[in-house]
């Protein structure tokens, strides 16, 4: 009888131990899969085993399978834009990638152009995931291009567009650094200098403004050589954008006059007064006020003539405060007078307004209360029918008016 129950006893827990055996198989098989499926979920541009645009079984595609692919593919990206618009963003990319995933078998070349097209959608929608995905995949394909061979020269200016639009901006640096030492070994001077456009424009995007200055130097130099004086105009806008911004004023004044011959020789005289201001604008910061003055005149004489009444206005204002600086305040008189001759044409109520404002100070300063008091008042009347700052001029006219009465001022008058 005890051996029965043994008996029993034993079968029962070898029946257990198969079931506990079983259950852990289940369990690791599932713990796999579900791996598997997370895997897939992280890395939605991993490879696929089949579909339905593919053929059942692995192979090379026939010309005329790659071109029925091709057009099924462009249809996945149309279907993709439409669900963007509608604002399923989510739906729009799981076929943005299933067109990313079917687009290798066509090679690599349309596979970095895909990655680059939908990279840069993804950037603009602030996706910050897919961006990583998408670069990712466009660094494996830049190492296993470069393990296999020399990476040709229509690969490395797909691969540094596709960054440039990701603006993994270091990345396109490599790249285009690449594709301009191969341009200049194999002495094509094109693409050599296309590359180096390209190179420009990513350091201004990074604004790297200290090596973005000498390729844009360099650009200048080329397009001198070749008598261009429309790109010559282009590349000097550029560098005194790039010196303004790095504070070289020197450079900067010197590449605007540069640019001022430029547009005398293109006939584009209007542009001047503009530039004329920048350039008295960058001697007034190197301490030269005669040369800024000379600037700040010639650009309102030319802004007059053009009736470009704005530019005009700016050229005597910033005149006439060069003049205030340097405690010349009758010739600063004389050019905010002439102000307010332009303002008044240009129907410029607030600088006609800061015009009678400035002469005002200036009387104060001059101990001319009465005369500061006339201007405060039509400055207040302006103030008021623009609805700008009118208690500045009714505290100036109170000052003034103290005064002229023989009164004290609680505090000291700062103009």
């Amino acid at each position: 009888m005890l051996n029965f129950y043994q008996k029993i006893y034993g079968l029962f827990s070898l029946i257990t131990a198969l079931i506990i055996v079983e259950l852990f198989n289940i369990w690791s098989y599932s713990s796999l899969a579900f791996a598997q499926v997370k895997k897939l979920e992280l890395n939605p541009l991993a490879t696929i085993t089949e579909d339905p645009l593919l053929p059942s079984v692995p192979r090379p595609l026939t010309p005329f399978e790659q071109r029925k692919l091709r057009e099924e593919l462009n249809t996945l990206n149309t279907e993709a834009q439409t669900q963007l618009h509608m604002g399923n963003d989510n739906i729009a990319f799981e076929i943005w990638y299933r067109e990313l995933r079917l687009r290798r078998v066509l090679g690599r070349l349309e596979e970095i152009e895909s990655l680059g097209r939908v990279g840069e959608i993804a950037w603009n929608r602030t996706r910050t995931k897919d961006v990583r995905v998408i670069n990712k995949r466009l660094i494996t394909l830049q190492e296993l291009s470069e393990k296999e061979d020399t990476l040709s020269p229509a690969l490395l200016r797909r691969l540094a567009d596709a960054y440039k639009k990701l603006h993994a901006l270091d990345n396109s640096l490599i790249i285009y650094q690449k594709v301009l030492n191969n341009a200049r070994q194999d002495n094509d001077f094109i693409a050599e200098e296309s590359a180096i456009k390209k190179l420009g424009q990513l350091y201004l995007s990074k604004f790297d403004y200290p090596k973005a200055a000498p390729i844009y130097e360099d650009l200048l130099k080329r397009s001198q050589t070749r008598k261009n004086t429309l790109e010559e105009g282009v590349y000097l806008q550029i560098l005194a954008k790039i010196y303004s911004r790095s504070l070289q004023p020197q450079n900067a004044a010197k590449i605007k006059e540069k640019l001022v011959k430029n547009y005398l020789l293109s006939q584009e005289l209007k542009l001047i007064p503009p530039l004329k201001i920048a350039i008295g604008k960058d001697y007034e910061a190197l301490g030269e006020p005669e040369i800024a003055s000379k600037n700040y005149q010639e650009a309102y004489s030319l802004a007059w003539s053009f009736q470009l009444f704005g530019a005009a206005a700016e050229a005597l204002t910033k005149l006439g405060q060069l003049y205030q600086n340097y405690d010349q305040n009758d010739y600063a008189l004389q050019i905010y007078k002439n102000l307010i001759q332009v303002e008044q044409l240009s129907y410029n109520y607030y600088g006609l307004m800061k015009a009678y404002e400035r002469i005002g100070h200036i009387y104060m300063v001059n101990q001319q209360y009465e005369l500061a008091l006339g201007f405060f008042r039509k400055g207040l009347i302006i103030a008021q029918a623009i609805n700008y700052k009118q208690n500045n001029f009714l505290v100036n006219i109170q000052k003034a008016n103290t005064i002229i009465e023989g009164g004290e001022i609680d505090e000291e008058v700062n103009f």
